[in-house]
């Protein structure tokens, strides 16, 4: 036996066959008389309807045979439907395909055959008409053309019963939309008459069936319109323009009982097959609910509308005095109300008292005008508390009534006093105390606990607004309290800075004389020094110039904490700074025996930074990699872009830090036990590393692991702007001599005698600068007049005449004006330079003195040629 070959297009084919909804079905008269007529007409024992599905050939039909269906695989019309053609078996025997088939075999002994395709949907076949016989026979063309015709019959009815189960299908539908539909529909002729109504409908109208099926549908719409209703109706039959029909509106329905419910609408015409208009249907969506819902939402925007500008606009309507004013209002629009009040509860030796900061005017008369006056006003409080108001500020309690006037606590109303129908008073608790109240009376909406669970919100805000009023005095008496110990703050700060200056002036004078002769015996060319005597001398420097940057970084931090920190913020190449300062730590990397690397910059990176505070910082960072390194250690330097900030690493080989203490490291004077060591220093150079990378817009931090060194890493923000000009010059140089001069006048004011002599030994090895060194201003200013010099040295600090004075003086004197005044003064603070450059000094240099500085000062002023100050 050889099964049939399944079709390319079985797929398509069975959702055809499964779209006729035939499957299963009980037998159908049609089918029947069909397949009965076909035994008869060629005279054959069975007469088969079959349609093959998946796994089976089912009979719709079957004259003839018992069984109602069989298996796919030994089906004869699967062969029929595989090549989609008529299949002719006149002798199954002779055929090797059906020769073993059990139903050659074994009854029904099908010895003939003949199938036609039935294709009753987009030409597919899903099954045949099928004609067995158990004698072999011939098949004519005349009967294969009479079995053709007959199949199409059989298609027609597959199509019509198709059509019939979905009219069906759709029927059902359309009464479940019309019965079971959860919104109103109505079906109305060309007349305006009733036709049907569903019961969502009638639920919604109030009507009965038999109360509206063929009565005018004007009786369900408003009276104002109900007259020319019908006139809607034959003016879109004359082909007017349509109002409703085919177009949706939100109107109103009449109820029985005369009550208007707000309704969309939408009608629908419903043409016959000719085009022409049968009847039209009404859709009704009850709005009630909606409606309801927008009003409820109106509400609660108006509420929170009053909450939140209550809350925002607290200070400005606190202020203009309409706060209160502002929530009596609200309350009095919320609730519907004609009165409204708001109070504040006062706590008394006996009981509580009322404090009204808004209430509606009741007034009647002068007298009663004066008294509303005297009630807003905060002068007069209310202490009754058998009142209507009474019960709710004296006892916290809920007064709710619909009849004012025959309330028990109502109290007596003089003539001519509004009259009140319903009240609602509500006490105003902060946690379980009780700090105000709020009253309406004559409110249109129910005065019911729904009202005062809506009210809620609205009472908790009334609870904050009271506690910020009287944390108003509270406020304005700690702002005082404030102003009070910002003037102390600011008259101790003013203090602090008055010492630090005098504390630098105090120390920076004998550390100039110390650093000053050390620096001269240690370049004396005249007297040299011995190797010894080299080192003492060497050590005497460097132990002042450590004092003297700890004086620098005290008076660093102090100005970082009075905010007088000033950064010139610009962009700088981070490769130039980073030269600058390890150029200046060079001879202290190896002294030390330290490596130092850096790393390879792949680009020249720019960052916005202050030039001066950026060298600060690597310097800072580059001196503790030194101190606090191993013996023969290392340093390297690395730089890598996150983002748009550049970070720079300074990794040392030391002992490490514990992850638990680095939080330790930038705060002031911690040395994370240092102290005891034999390493100096402040412990506040990190704290002021911190502060000027983050006024730089940086970041700064540290890895460290004990015994695995360290990596302090900052990070500055990349730019991409041009590098100013002026950042690449160099001082102005000392080509610019007279070599025609035989020498220069140079005055010195200083009263201090270490400092004059400090002086005449550094100018000694100037030979063509001849010094002059005064004790005052008021005779140096004689000399300047008599004989002028070509440069003037003051110190600030003067008896008698200050260096400003002096200075006012030679501005003031004609023939003075051309004088260039330099200062040299022990004031070495930020403010104290720029204050010095902006009186007029023509430089302002500190002390101690830089030698250095000093000559390259001379050499610019002086216009000395190279050479000539040695």
């Amino acid at each position: 036996m050889q099964a049939a070959d399944l079709p390319d297009n079985e797929a398509q084919r069975l959702m055809a066959l499964h779209a006729l909804q035939v499957l299963d079905t009980p037998i159908d008269d049609a089918f029947e008389r069909i397949t009965q007529l076909a035994q008869a007409l060629f005279d054959v024992p069975i007469a088969l309807v079959s349609l093959v599905d998946h796994e089976r050939q089912w009979f719709k039909s079957h004259s003839g045979l018992e069984i109602c269906e069989t298996s796919r695989e030994v089906s004869f019309c699967a062969h029929a439907i595989a090549h989609d053609a008529p299949l002719i078996i006149e002798n199954t025997l002779n055929d090797e395909r059906f020769a073993d088939n059990p139903l050659v075999t074994s009854p029904p002994h099908i010895r003939f055959y003949a199938g036609y395709p039935l294709r009753p949907a987009d030409d597919l076949p899903v099954g045949t008409l099928s004609l067995i016989d158990s004698q072999p026979r011939h098949f004519s063309q005349r009967e294969r053309h009479l079995l053709q015709t007959l199949a199409n019959q059989v298609e027609e009815l597959l199509r019509q019963h198709q059509m019939r189960q979905l009219l069906a299908q759709t029927t059902r539908r359309y009464e479940a939309l019309l019965n079971e539909s959860a919104t109103g529909i109505i079906r109305i002729d060309c007349t305006g008459q009733v036709l049907g109504i569903n019961h969502f409908a009638q639920t919604m109208l109030g009507y009965s069936d038999h109360e509206v099926v063929g009565q005018n549908v004007s009786i369900l719409t408003p009276a104002a319109i109900s007259s020319r209703h019908n006139s809607f109706i034959s003016n879109y039959l004359e082909g007017g323009e349509p109002k409703v029909i085919g177009r949706g509106r939100e109107v109103e329905a009449r109820h029985k009982a005369g009550h208007m419910i707000p309704v969309h609408l939408a009608i629908n015409a419903i043409h016959n097959e000719q085009g022409e208009v049968v009847e039209f249907l009404g859709i009704l969506t009850n709005l009630t609910e909606v409606y309801a819902a927008t009003e409820r939402m109106h509400k609660e925007q108006s509420l929170l509308k009053v909450l939140h500008q209550g809350i925002t606009d607290y200070q400005a309507l606190m202020s203009g005095e309409q706060l209160w004013t502002f929530l009596m209002e609200a309350l009095r629009e919320l609730t519907d109300s004609d009165y409204t009040l708001i109070g504040e509860v006062l706590p008394t030796d006996t009981t509580n008292a009322l404090k009204i900061h808004a209430i509606t005017d009741l007034s009647w008369s002068d007298e009663s005008r004066h008294l509303m006056e005297q009630l807003r006003s905060g002068n007069m409080v209310l202490t009754n508390p058998n009142s209507l108001l009474g019960r709710v500020y004296a006892y916290g309690d809920v007064i709710i009534t619909d009849n004012v006037s025959q309330h028990s606590k109502r109290g007596g109303f003089p003539p001519g006093h509004p009259k009140l129908d319903n009240y609602l008073g509500v006490p105003i608790f902060s946690g379980n105390n009780l700090i105000g109240m709020y009253a309406i009376a004559n409110s249109k909406q129910p005065l019911n606990q729904a009202l005062l669970d809506w009210l809620q919100p609205f009472t908790d805000t009334c609870a904050l607004l009271i506690n910020l009023y009287r944390q108003m005095a509270e406020r304005e008496q700690v702002t005082r309290d404030l102003a009070a110990a910002r003037d102390q703050a600011e008259t101790a700060n003013k203090a602090k800075s008055e010492f630090l200056s005098s504390m630098s002036h105090e120390l920076r004078t004998p550390l100039n004389a110390i650093i000053g002769f050390a620096q001269l015996l240690a370049k004396g060319r005249r007297d040299p020094l011995s190797s010894k005597q080299q080192r003492q001398v060497g050590q005497i420097e460097k132990s002042g110039q450590h004092l003297l940057s700890l004086i620098n970084e005290v008076l660093d931090l102090a100005r970082i904490e009075a905010g007088h920190m000033t950064l010139s913020m610009e962009p700088i190449l981070i490769e130039n700074v980073l030269d600058d300062a390890c150029s200046t730590l060079e001879a202290n990397i190896d002294a030390a025996g330290i490596t130092l690397t850096r790393a390879h910059l792949s680009s020249p990176w720019q960052v916005i930074a202050d030039y001066t505070r950026t060298k600060q910082v690597l310097l800072n960072l580059l001196s503790n990699a030194i101190k606090y390194n191993r013996e023969h250690g290392t340093i390297h330097i690395g730089i890598e872009q996150l983002g748009d900030e550049l970070r720079i690493g300074i990794t040392d080989s030391g002992c490490g830090i514990a992850p638990a203490r680095h939080h330790e490291l930038f705060e002031p004077f911690n040395r994370l036990d240092a102290e005891y060591g034999t390493i100096e220093g402040t412990g506040i150079g990190l704290a002021i590393t911190r502060e000027l990378v983050e006024r730089m817009q940086g970041r700064i931090g540290v890895e460290s692991q004990p015994g695995q060194g360290a990596t302090f890493w900052f990070t500055l923000p990349i730019t991409e702007q041009a590098i100013a000009p002026g950042q690449l010059s160099s001082e102005p140089g000392n080509s610019d001599s007279e070599s025609g001069q035989v020498s220069y006048q140079l005055l010195y004011i200083e009263d201090n005698p270490t400092n004059q002599r400090l002086m005449e030994d550094i100018i000694d090895d100037f030979d063509k600068v001849q010094l002059q060194t005064v004790a005052s201003a008021e005779l140096g200013l004689d000399i300047m007049r008599h004989s002028p010099p070509d440069l003037v040295l003051m110190d600030i600090h003067l008896p008698g005449m200050s260096g400003y004075q002096a200075l006012d003086a030679v501005q003031q004197d004609p023939k003075l004006q051309h004088l260039k005044v330099i200062a040299l003064s022990a004031n070495a603070m930020k403010r104290d330079q720029q204050y010095g450059l902006a009186a007029g000094f023509a430089d302002y240099l500190t002390k101690p003195i830089d030698i250095e500085k000093l000559t390259a000062t001379l050499n610019r002023f002086l216009k000395l040629a190279p050479g000539e100050e040695s």
